[in-house]
């Protein structure tokens, strides 16, 4: 579990590209690396991977084709910059909302406005997953727990305060840019169990 906090943005050093599956290597700073092993998990924009193995600095992820397919690990290149999060410690402070680790789509960034410090980023996402991004609500976005700012029929707007830009890879957003979504559990839970209350009684939803 993750919290959507993210720790540092790291710098990916290495892919190796196998049949379907290639190994990421990414350089973690020492206050992360400090008690990591082999098999924890470690949120890469999001997605939950298995470290592999460690060589100083270096900590290895291998990325199923599966997961290629469906997040913006499939695109990232050397000399990206990855949103890290480690796995949640129990006893320590939330301060962003629950996550999985595991995306649901990519959103589109259609836009990118700057109003003073702040950024507006506007994104697309396929519309099965509008039912679940609401005005207010959260949603996590390369790993980032943020908050909706609007609601549009087809995707939303993000509101990025300075701290927000600093400590993530957010800030290098432009329009056309992938970005991994992982919808609120309990937002999908609630929608789903009303749909399928209104099925039952013969209800359009």
């Amino acid at each position: 579990m993750f919290t959507g906090i993210v720790q540092a943005t790291c710098e990916l050093v290495a892919i190796e590209k196998r049949q379907g599956m290639h190994t990421l290597t990414v350089s973690l700073p020492e206050y992360l690396t400090e008690g990591l092993i082999t098999g924890a998990s470690v949120a890469n924009n999001g997605v939950c991977l298995t470290v592999t193995r460690i060589a100083d600095d270096r900590v290895f992820f291998d990325v199923m084709e599966e997961t290629l397919r469906l997040t913006n690990l499939g695109s990232v290149e050397i000399g990206s910059q990855i949103n890290i999060e480690r796995s949640l410690t129990f006893g320590k402070e939330i301060g962003g909302h629950l996550l999985s680790g595991h995306i649901h789509t990519q959103a589109k960034v259609v836009s990118v406005a700057k109003v003073g410090e702040q950024w507006d980023l506007r994104l697309c996402v396929e519309p099965q997953w509008m039912k679940y991004i609401l005005y207010k609500g959260f949603v996590a976005v390369n790993g980032c727990s943020l908050t909706v700012g609007e609601v549009f029929d087809d995707g939303f707007m993000l509101h990025l305060i300075p701290e927000t830009l600093r400590l993530t890879n957010l800030k290098d957003a432009s329009a056309g840019t992938k970005l991994n979504i992982e919808i609120d559990s309990q937002t999908q839970t609630i929608v789903d169990t009303v749909e399928r209350v209104l099925a039952a009684r013969g209800l359009e939803v």
